[in-house]
């Protein structure tokens, strides 16, 4: 099974950037549909940016779009999220996940359950 690790979370100001990566091990993610999730304290988990398996497609909750980018790079075994002018309201433990079922189409309404394979998170913070 695949393995997932996030890292490059860390503590930015306001309209301020980071860029999060997964890198994979265990097996490629070539041919898994790829997303990125976070949660805030006290809430629920919510879908933040999915990349389809070709990478053709990309797909953004409302509350990133224009912020966010979600790419992968297959060679690297690694998805990133790229984000910028962030705000307060991004403080979240951010999670990478993956969709074992290769090849299948990303269907929308994303959600967890689309996803088999997960990160255990890293934390970013975004002060005001």
């Amino acid at each position: 099974q695949v393995q997932l690790v996030e890292s490059g979370g860390g503590l930015v100001q306001a309209g301020g950037s980071l860029r999060l990566s997964c890198a994979a091990s265990g097996r490629t993610f070539s041919g898994y549909g790829m997303g990125w999730f976070r949660q805030a304290s006290g809430k629920e988990r919510e879908f933040v940016a999915a990349i389809s398996w070709s990478g053709r497609s990309t797909y953004y909750a409302d509350s990133v779009k224009g912020r966010f980018t979600i790419s992968r790079d297959d060679v690297k075994n690694t998805v990133y999220l790229q984000m910028n002018s962030l705000k307060p309201e991004d403080t979240a433990v951010y999670y990478c996940a993956a969709d074992n079922r290769r090849f299948r189409p990303t269907v929308v309404p994303i959600t967890g359950t689309d996803f088999d394979s997960w990160g255990q998170g890293t934390q970013v913070t975004v002060s005001s």
